[in-house]
């Protein structure tokens, strides 16, 4: 099955978890994350704006708040299909961009180097055991994470792990994948 197959197939099983499952599998995701070294030792989070049928973010992004944990979220440069993460510090400072997906306005925002990053929550529609995933197409986490040293880990619905995916040669996989049953240890 091709990766354009394969994202229409797994998009459609997350749009059939049901309203209140997705609200209990989001919840059980989050608190098993803020149980990880990841997020307890973690400063700098970088974590994408979620879009429905995607794990809910903007939980977490408050939650960091409270924390004290800076947060950053990526601004996409679609020409060099570079990510900017920028830091978050108020909801009013998105925007809706292509997709209808929100991220950082530049304006009211300050871009966060790499090396500040302590973790980096890296979305996706499937993952392997061993931590590799299928993105929504572009390489734009492919790309960034070549230069990044800090954890790695997804978020994901029991629904999302596969036996295997079309893997290339520059794909990076996740160290760690948390779903509503299970932190797996990847690699």
């Amino acid at each position: 099955m091709s990766k354009k197959a394969l994202r229409r197939s797994q998009l459609e099983v997350l749009r059939g978890i049901s309203a209140l499952e997705y609200e209990q599998k989001c919840f059980q995701i989050e608190q098993r994350l803020y149980q990880t070294d990841e997020w307890k030792n973690s400063e700098v989070i970088a974590v994408t704006v979620s879009k429905h049928p995607e794990i809910n973010t903007w939980n977490l992004i408050k939650r960091a708040w409270e924390e004290g944990k800076k947060i950053c979220v990526p601004k996409c440069t679609p020409s060099t299909r570079a990510l900017d993460f920028r830091e978050l510090n108020s909801f009013t400072s998105l925007e809706k961009v292509y997709y209808d997906l929100y991220e950082p306005i530049p304006s009211s925002t300050s871009s966060v180097h790499i090396e500040q990053i302590h973790t980096v929550i890296v979305p996706g529609l499937a993952y392997t055991r061993n931590g590799y995933r299928l993105g929504f197409g572009g390489g734009y986490y492919d790309r960034f994470l070549t230069g990044y040293s800090g954890w790695t880990l997804s978020l994901a619905f029991n629904e999302q792990l596969v036996e295997e995916l079309p893997v290339e040669s520059f794909d990076i996989p996740v160290a760690r994948i948390i779903t509503e049953s299970d932190s797996i240890q990847c690699g």
